[in-house]
């Protein structure tokens, strides 16, 4: 699935992962390949997900990688996930 991650100060990511987890408001939650649509808010927490997606140089050090898995922390935001995109816009 193709994944961007969007903040008020730039496009951060984008490119094709295998797993997301987020920090949802009722609590966390995974998406895989073909999950069906979605659109939530997002509560402060780790945003994690595991593939090679292109990360924006000026921006990677605001990421971290844990078991794998490139780790974002965020304030909140929203996701939507549609026909395998989805998009994070963080805080």
């Amino acid at each position: 699935m193709y994944l961007e991650i969007v903040t008020p100060e730039a496009s951060l990511v984008k490119g094709e992962i295998d797993s997301i987890t987020l920090p949802g408001v009722n609590g966390e939650f995974q998406m895989l390949n073909d999950h069906a649509a979605i659109v939530s808010l997002l509560a402060g927490g780790k945003v994690k997900f595991a593939g090679n997606p292109t990360i924006a140089e000026n921006f990677k050090n605001k990421f971290s990688q844990v078991d794998g898995k490139w780790v974002l922390e965020i304030t909140g935001g929203t996701v939507q996930m549609n026909d395998n995109k989805v998009i994070v816009l963080a805080d």
